[in-house]
């Protein structure tokens, strides 16, 4: 199969970010595939470090390799991860921290600053050499506190504070201070965020991998349903409505003649998705805490079959 080269925008949200882990493990079989650049959020960060970790260590096989070792770490360390992923759903567990969290601090419930992601992000990577040696430009998106704006940590910034402040959830931990600026998660603000495949990559082509559906068939009706459709509406509207900036540029653009660099780029521009659709609607109050082995076994599977499902009818459409 004949592939451009690509950058991959990397959409974060807790556990689900086994199906795209799923999603590169099947793409990762293409030996046509090129990657330039990738940008990614939260759990999708750590997909994306595992992925440049991993081929810096044996190439393709490397990177699918590195990813395998990080979910199994997340499944090895469920009971830690249950704050790490927890998000506005239903489970008991989960409704009981963020009732904690309406009336305490992360600080007050969780003094010692325990996040098991760090021991995963600093067994898996070794962020000096993937610094120096990234094979792909890498921008890890957080949100920094004073003002919500969205800061992308790039391949000269890229360090362990920088991951986590892209994956830290204000209800459960302290900002993370890096340069004396305070960060939190960066779904907030972007994810995952375009603009700089879009403006410091070359490739003409943008694959983005989403854990949340673009579309419902059904609206939200009962209690839980809402809480959890405003949660999702949270985290993909920046997305969203960036995506949305960038086509109706793309269509003033096709209408003019291009004599700027950026028109002439963003009317050769493809940008491509693979999402679960729906199928991640039946999980919706379990998912995001569950980081047992077999779960995110079932969300990889589920990506690779979406991945092989978009290679085959609609990778031509990134040209």
């Amino acid at each position: 199969m004949k592939l451009p080269v690509v950058s991959l925008a990397l959409q974060g949200g807790g556990a689900h970010g086994a199906f795209t882990w799923g999603v590169l493990d099947r793409l990762l079989e293409e030996p046509a595939l090129a990657i330039e650049g990738i940008s990614a959020t939260s759990s999708g960060a750590m997909n994306a470090l595992a992925l440049a970790q991993g081929w810096l260590d044996g190439g393709r096989d490397g990177a699918r390799a590195t990813l395998a070792a990080l979910w199994e770490g997340v499944a090895s360390r469920t009971g830690l991860l249950r704050w790490a992923f927890s998000t506005p759903a239903g489970a008991a567990t989960e409704t009981l921290l963020l009732d904690m969290a309406r009336h305490f601090t992360p600080q007050e419930i969780n003094p010692l600053g325990i996040n098991p992601l760090r021991d995963i992000a600093a067994a898996l990577f070794d962020f000096e050499r993937l610094r120096r040696e990234s094979r792909f430009r890498l921008f890890l998106a957080a949100t920094r506190v004073r003002d919500g704006s969205l800061v992308l940590f790039d391949n000269t910034r890229l360090d362990l504070d920088a991951l986590l402040a892209s994956a830290c959830l204000p209800q459960l931990f302290a900002p993370v201070e890096i340069d004396g600026e305070m960060y939190w998660d960066g779904g907030y603000a972007g994810n995952p965020a375009l603009e700089p495949l879009i403006y410091e990559c070359d490739s003409a082509a943008i694959l983005c991998v989403l854990v949340q559906a673009i579309e419902h068939a059904e609206p939200p009706r009962s209690a839980r349903q809402i809480r959890e459709r405003i949660s999702e509406l949270g985290f993909s509207t920046t997305f969203l409505r960036e995506l949305g900036t960038v086509r109706r540029a793309q269509r003033a653009v096709a209408r003019t003649l291009p004599f700027s660099a950026i028109g002439r780029r963003l009317k050769a521009l493809r940008i491509g998705m693979i999402e679960p659709g729906e199928s991640l609607d039946a999980y919706s109050a379990k998912t995001r805490l569950n980081t047992r082995i077999a779960f995110l076994r079932e969300l990889r599977d589920l990506g690779r079959q979406q991945a092989d499902a978009w290679l085959a009818t609609r990778a031509h459409e990134l040209g």
